[in-house]
């Protein structure tokens, strides 16, 4: 045993690296995926109560709100329209209110064979893949008769499509369909088509964090670690099971979140400013980041650690993730190099096919030049526990989980001092 007074110690021995928590990963990771947060889907009580539980905890960890905030709960709009009537008649017959399904967010529909109106006849063969573009996502009103014999199919558009869908726009699409399971007449029919909705405006909320940067001269150059929250909620059950707790997707993700807030926090030697989000949203469409993305400077960011899934070993085995967009700027290189000396290995994404560089929140701030990228670890083309009611912590591998984000948290070294800047993502390179 030493005689020296713990006062007496070495400064350098006195002042031991932090390391990132398991306990912490452990505790958060429970708590987000726990049944009471009901599968956080997007704009539910879920959704509210964890954007409560990581503010409580950037609050704990001694982060400050973003700059010009007052909190760290970033609402914003998002808007619901719900289908309160349809109906159909064909050459003066009605058609079963079950029979007909539209697909609005106007107000009102009105329309007669008169109209500029498409008219898009399925019979009982056809497949209804060539025309999903026209049919959800028109570009003029388009009335669809798809055969009786395709009842299976009508149902099961039926149950996906007749529920209220949040978007990002007061205004949604200008045009509409409308989808009658009826037999086509002989001749182009006459027809009378009304439809009315209701809209209504939820506030959505991301959960952000901040901690300035220690070294004037590189203060204003922000990095970004994030992760969603948000998941599927409640589905149809399965062996009694109905939450979709979302365990790996993407409570893992934002977990790291917290866990390297946590972190940084107590190196307190950032040259660079960090930032800790919490994005919701992404499961619909990506609305949180896109906010998000728009209340920042692109050229004032210097990269982005988007963290998705990576409660389960990758396929590389054991210490190991991988990068999206790999080749798309040095972020991956420069990670790896601070890794030298250790047995971790960032690998470039070997799903390309998925097209995850552009599934994720990093590609709303990659079309804008930054070198914004996910880390994962998830096998996704076999992942048979991906949106489902089985995404539960049970199935996750956590020592393996803290140590991926202990080797992002190192990796992220050079960045965060200042002595690493990697080479900006060409916008051409990142499709819409």
């Amino acid at each position: 045993m030493s005689l020296l007074a713990a006062g007496a110690l070495p400064a350098a021995a006195q002042r031991r690296a932090p390391e990132v928590s398991g306990a912490t990963v452990e505790r958060v990771l429970t708590t987000l995926a726990a049944d009471d947060m009901q599968g956080r889907a997007t704009g539910q009580p879920g959704s509210v109560k964890a954007a409560d539980f990581l503010a409580s905890e950037f609050q704990r960890i001694g982060l400050q709100p973003l700059p010009g905030a007052t909190g760290f709960r970033q609402e914003f709009p998002a808007y619901q329209s719900a289908v309160t009537s349809a109906s159909v008649t064909l050459d003066g017959v009605a058609q079963p209110a079950s029979q007909v399904l539209a697909l609005t967010t106007q107000p009102t529909l009105s329309w007669t064979e008169k109209d500029d109106v498409a008219l898009l006849v399925l019979g009982p063969q056809d497949k209804v893949q060539p025309h999903f573009g026209e049919i959800f996502r028109p570009t003029k009103n388009t009335l669809v008769l798809l055969d009786p014999g395709q009842a299976a199919l009508f149902k099961s558009l039926a149950e996906r499509y007749s529920r209220p869908r949040l978007r990002a726009e007061p205004a949604g699409n200008p045009y509409s369909t409308v989808v009658v399971l009826a037999s086509a007449p002989a001749s182009p029919p006459a027809y009378r088509v009304a439809a009315t909705t209701a809209t209504t405006t939820l506030t959505l909320r991301n959960v952000a964090g901040y901690l300035p940067g220690h070294d004037a001269a590189h203060a204003a150059e922000k990095i970004i670690f994030s992760g969603h929250y948000d998941h599927l909620g409640i589905l149809k059950p399965v062996a009694g099971d109905s939450i979709a707790n979302g365990a790996d997707d993407d409570a893992s993700g934002t977990t790291a979140v917290v866990a390297l807030a946590e972190y940084f926090k107590k190196r307190d030697d950032n040259a660079r400013s960090l930032i800790f989000v919490a994005f919701t949203a992404e499961e619909i469409g990506g609305f949180g980041a896109r906010y998000f993305s728009q209340q920042l400077d692109p050229k004032e960011l210097t990269a982005m650690f988007n963290i998705e899934m990576i409660g389960k070993p990758a396929k590389f085995g054991p210490n190991t993730a991988f990068i999206t967009g790999y080749d798309k700027s040095d972020f991956g290189q420069l990670l790896q190099a601070n890794l030298k000396g250790t047995k971790f290995k960032f690998e470039p994404d070997p799903y390309p096919e998925q097209n995850l560089f552009y599934r994720s929140d990093n590609a709303t701030l990659a079309r804008l030049g930054v070198p914004a990228h996910t880390i994962s670890t998830d096998q996704i083309p076999t992942d048979k526990l991906y949106h489902s009611v089985d995404d539960e912590v049970s199935s996750l591998d956590v020592k393996n989980m803290t140590a991926v984000i202990s080797a992002i948290a190192r990796s992220a070294t050079g960045l965060v001092a200042g002595r690493q800047t990697p080479s900006r993502v060409a916008p051409e390179s990142v499709a819409k």
